[in-house]
């Protein structure tokens, strides 16, 4: 078992990776529940793990409630929000008890932000089923639903206590997602860590087609990269932790374009905006062309959208920027952006003319 600490002073928790974690997930929780029930909280795409999370439950004496909620990134919404605090408050639920959120980012984020509401902040645990979630979006404490504004504009930061991460869980994830899951590894390497993109582009295919240690030093890789930023940079204050938006400014205006609905899952839209701010950050002259179609060639190889053609979107570029002024990062009036100068040289750049962005968007098109 690989054992991470997020370093968050009286709030660090442990992230534990393992192959075959769920069918022992009961040992890591017990000491936790204490004697009292969780609450699960999953979609209906993860049945067979639900299984076999509440068979380790039992075997460790925690006794456990369920509820299931539908699939899909429309269930980060508030109807379905009040539905999760429904089931925790009709159970009883106390700001000491335990409520785990097992599925992808969707379920992640969204019984996040229902713990941290309920009762002023309860506790709970990230069992990630998906690779984004397992990378990404399960460390760190960012919680949130969308709205019709746009993606996670109502949220908040909430810490988990535990992390449980089995790599053989991915098995049974649809190839798409996996891919999806893929395009927030590759942006480790992207950010900081041109070595880890040479990795993935020597190991990408294997971890896709299920090699099981591959998957595991990507999986291990990301999450300790991701919490040495959370802990030096945990509400985004800095700088420091902006840089996990790599590719999500222009991602996220193509997934508001495409509804968030399966027309374009994030990790695809993700893929899509780190193509697209290196291709910018070449137009501009921060990086090479040669890097920026460095990162298109990966993209292309292992079944990722690597331009604005290529995700399906054909808005112009007003309508996408104009998405893109929804996002919660703006301030007065300014969006900043990750550009790129050179592969692993991500930095924020807050002087970028939206205009320009325009003018480009649409000659992407």
């Amino acid at each position: 078992m690989t054992t991470m600490i997020v370093e968050l002073g009286a709030r660090a928790y442990p992230i534990l990776i393992e192959p075959g974690l769920l069918a022992r997930a009961g040992d890591a929780i017990a000491p936790l529940a204490r004697g009292r029930r969780v609450a699960i909280v999953c979609d209906e795409n993860v049945a067979a793990h639900l299984t076999t999370l509440r068979a380790s439950l039992d075997a460790a004496g925690v006794a456990s409630e369920v509820l299931v909620l539908p699939p899909g990134e429309a269930t980060k919404s508030w109807s379905q929000l009040q539905a999760v605090c429904d089931f925790l408050l009709d159970l009883g639920i106390e700001r000491t008890d335990h409520v785990i959120a097992l599925g992808g980012g969707v379920i992640g984020d969204l019984v996040g932000f229902g713990a941290a509401i309920l009762k002023r902040g309860c506790r709970f645990i990230q069992i990630p089923t998906t690779l984004l979630a397992q990378v990404d979006s399960s460390v760190g404490g960012k919680t949130a639903i969308n709205t019709r504004a746009g993606k996670n504009l109502i949220g908040a930061f909430h810490q988990p206590v535990l992390v449980l991460i089995d790599p053989t869980v991915l098995d049974t994830l649809p190839a798409r997602e996996l891919r999806a899951g893929y395009a927030e590894v590759v942006k480790y390497g992207l950010i900081d860590d041109p070595e880890f993109f040479v990795w993935c582009e020597a190991n990408g295919a294997a971890l896709l087609a299920g090699e099981l240690a591959a998957r595991t030093v990507a999986i291990g890789h990301a999450v300790a990269a991701k919490a040495r930023i959370v802990a030096a940079d945990e509400h985004e204050t800095t700088g420091q932790r902006a840089l996990l938006n790599l590719g999500h400014t222009f991602g996220h205006a193509l997934e508001a374009e495409a509804h968030y609905s399966g027309r374009l899952i994030h990790g695809e839209a993700v893929a899509a905006g780190c193509a697209l701010a290196f291709a910018y950050s070449a137009r501009v002259g921060l990086c090479t062309q040669a890097d920026a179609d460095r990162v298109a060639a990966h993209w292309r190889a292992t079944g990722l959208p690597d331009s604005l053609a290529a995700s399906g979107i054909a808005a112009s570029g007003a309508r996408l920027v104009d998405h893109m002024r929804h996002d919660k990062k703006m301030a007065a009036g300014t969006l900043p952006f990750l550009l790129a100068r050179g592969i692993g040289r991500t930095f924020l750049d807050k002087t970028v003319d939206l205009a320009d962005v325009e003018a480009f968007l649409d000659d992407q098109r």
